[in-house]
């Protein structure tokens, strides 16, 4: 199993540019939909510890996906697979950058890479909301608009109003945690 989760990984970090998050769909799409390690509704919890812990969110996912299927060895060989190649890549970037840093090419190849990045990040985080919407009891989410309401008001507050996303997450534990609560006492 080592072999085979550090070369899922290695796949994955040789061909993602853009961090943790860009890594997300093609995580999703190796150890959901092809190898069927785990389901959809794993994943997004798997997602949802990976932000949660300090660390990298592509490392994190790597330790779940890695312990889940393979104890320590799966987590080797996955976490392995999924740094070699940024390490690899930042290592060879840092000696030849110095050189070509001010070439035309060189700067319209970073500035090409921005979009599709921006795009890689937006993918998964639409069919992620998608997937926590049907998930939420079985039900629809027209039946539920809060997990959407939820997650444009924590997106505005991060992006527009500056919020740290730490304060974000610690309100929104709280609040479900009060409606929670509320909820409860009413069906007794």
């Amino acid at each position: 199993m080592f072999f085979q989760l550090f070369w899922t990984y290695l796949k994955i970090g040789t061909f993602t540019l853009g961090g943790g998050y860009a890594m997300l769909p093609l995580i999703q799409r190796e150890v959901v939909d092809r190898k069927g390690w785990i389901d959809e509704q794993e994943f997004l919890n798997m997602i949802a510890l990976a932000q949660a812990a300090p660390g990298l969110i592509a490392v994190n996912s790597a330790i779940f996906i890695g312990w889940r299927i393979g104890g320590w060895r799966g987590v080797a060989g996955a976490v392995l697979g999924a740094v070699l190649p940024s390490f690899l890549i930042i290592l060879t970037i840092a000696v030849v950058f110095r050189e070509w840093k001010e070439l035309p090419a060189v700067e319209a190849a970073f500035k090409g890479i921005r979009p599709a990045v921006v795009a890689l990040i937006a993918a998964p985080l639409l069919k992620m909301t998608k997937s926590a919407l049907k998930a939420n009891g079985g039900k629809t989410s027209s039946s539920h608009p809060w997990p959407l309401i939820i997650s444009l008001i924590s997106a505005l507050l991060i992006w527009l109003g500056h919020v740290n996303p730490v304060w974000v997450i610690l309100a929104t534990i709280v609040l479900t945690l009060l409606a929670v609560d509320i909820a409860e006492r009413r069906h007794k």
